[in-house]
């Protein structure tokens, strides 16, 4: 797993990894330990166009369901079926193997969007 520090984190508790002009996305820690026990993971299908701040997936737990939104627009390059087989991955490791969508952007300047926190920001949302 990569230091939390290389993560930029939205209001709605998905976290964004970016590598060039890719996006790897999922939901964080604090999110997965709200929902409780994952139990079954909807994600857009590779090629799918998506807008930042829409719901592009859904993530329901033992307790609720709950929706995974777009920290970026552009186009899902990758789905990670391994969430959709095995959902309790997103509890497991939030952060590593249970990572949910791969975006490529054609507008980098998102990822300086003022939506998007740092790690101290983000913990101060969340009260840690």
């Amino acid at each position: 797993m990569a230091e939390k520090s290389e993560f930029k984190f939205t209001p709605e508790h998905e976290w964004l990894q970016v590598d060039g002009n890719t996006a790897t996305v999922g939901i964080t820690d604090y999110a997965a330990e709200k929902l409780g026990d994952v139990v079954y993971v909807d994600l857009p299908k590779v090629g799918s166009k998506i807008e930042a701040g829409k719901v592009v997936g859904e993530i329901e737990s033992t307790k609720s369901v709950g929706e995974l939104f777009a920290p970026v627009g552009g186009v899902v390059v990758e789905s990670n079926s391994a969430v959709v087989e095995t959902p309790e991955l997103v509890n497991e490791d939030p952060f590593g193997a249970g990572w949910m969508i791969k975006v490529e952007v054609e507008d980098e300047s998102q990822f300086d969007s003022p939506e998007l926190m740092d790690e101290a920001a983000y913990k101060a949302l969340v009260g840690e």
